[in-house]
């Protein structure tokens, strides 16, 4: 079965996440390794990482999703930014190394007018020179929306990147529905079409985690605005399939809804488990009516 949870804060430590997501119904969560404007981290509590790693093993929780700060933009042709994404993505992994069942998920980044086989290459030489070092922690590459100048937006351009690194098990994808939509997918009449594509270009091994969102705007706007769970272009009906997928069991699901308080996410994670268990829409939307909508 599929893993629930959201993006979480990671201001008050990794024990703090833990016991946040266990209040909200999750047994998986996100969070940024760093502040998001890719700022300096906390400095390294092993107490803390330990006390987390102990609240994982108890309740048995699945793989986590750390996201790289939105910043890094690894498509750049600058040399110097294209050095401080480098070393921060480096400083990210480290500490990444110190958790168990983690991925690191990033954006490919935008080639601001380099062309795409250009931004393509950057991005593939990032990744290489990063994992030269050494480090454990799998690397997503997120889909994207395929705004502007925007990478990921096709999944050709995924394996490209991939193939220029010819192939390396260590990088993964990482599906956020929103994006999948905005990009020109049509997720929410043909998932199963479309994960065949996503198997045909990339290879559907190499989906290790999904980003569970729904979309203020129709396929193919190119817009990468998320939106509550059946508020959205996507509907219920979509999420209801997205979870019973036999082809994304065992994954990782997380929401990046705009929820304003914890609750709002609890209240979605029930829903997408009362999906998985068979529930119609209107049952699930029954069985959770008495908690909050935010």
């Amino acid at each position: 079965m599929p893993y629930y949870g959201c993006h979480l804060s990671i201001s008050k430590g990794f024990e703090a996440m833990g016991k946040d997501a266990l209040f909200i119904g999750a047994d998986t969560f996100a969070f940024f390794p760093r502040n998001p404007r890719g700022g300096q981290m906390r400095p390294l509590d092993e107490l803390d990482i330990q006390r987390l790693k102990q609240l994982l093993q108890d309740h048995e929780f699945g793989p986590l999703v750390a996201h790289a700060p939105y910043i890094y933009n690894m498509a750049t042709g600058d040399p110097e930014a294209s050095a401080v994404v480098r070393q921060r993505m480096k400083e990210d992994l480290e500490r990444l190394d110190h958790l168990p069942n983690v991925y690191y998920n990033i954006h490919p980044g935008a080639h601001v007018g380099q062309g795409q086989e250009q931004g393509i290459s950057n991005v593939a030489s990032v990744i290489k020179d990063v994992l030269s070092e050494g480090f454990s922690t799998p690397i997503l590459l997120e889909t994207m929306a395929g705004k502007g100048t925007e990478l990921g937006g096709q999944f050709q351009e995924l394996a490209a990147i991939i193939s220029e690194l010819d192939s390396d098990p260590q990088v993964g994808v990482c599906l956020d529905t929103c994006h999948v939509s905005d990009g020109g997918y049509d997720v929410a009449q043909d998932l199963d079409g479309v994960l065949d594509e996503l198997d045909q270009v990339v290879g559907l091994e190499r989906l290790a985690a999904v980003h569970v969102n729904d979309s203020k705007n129709p396929a193919g706007s190119h817009k990468d605005r998320h939106e509550l769970l059946g508020d959205g272009t996507l509907g219920l009906d979509f999420f209801r399939s997205l979870v019973q997928s036999p082809r994304l069991k065992d994954l990782p699901m997380i929401l990046e809804t705009p929820n304003k308080k914890l609750e709002g996410y609890k209240r979605e994670i029930a829903m997408l488990r009362a999906f998985e268990q068979g529930a119609t829409v209107q049952e699930a939307q029954s069985q959770i009516e008495s908690e909050p909508t935010q």
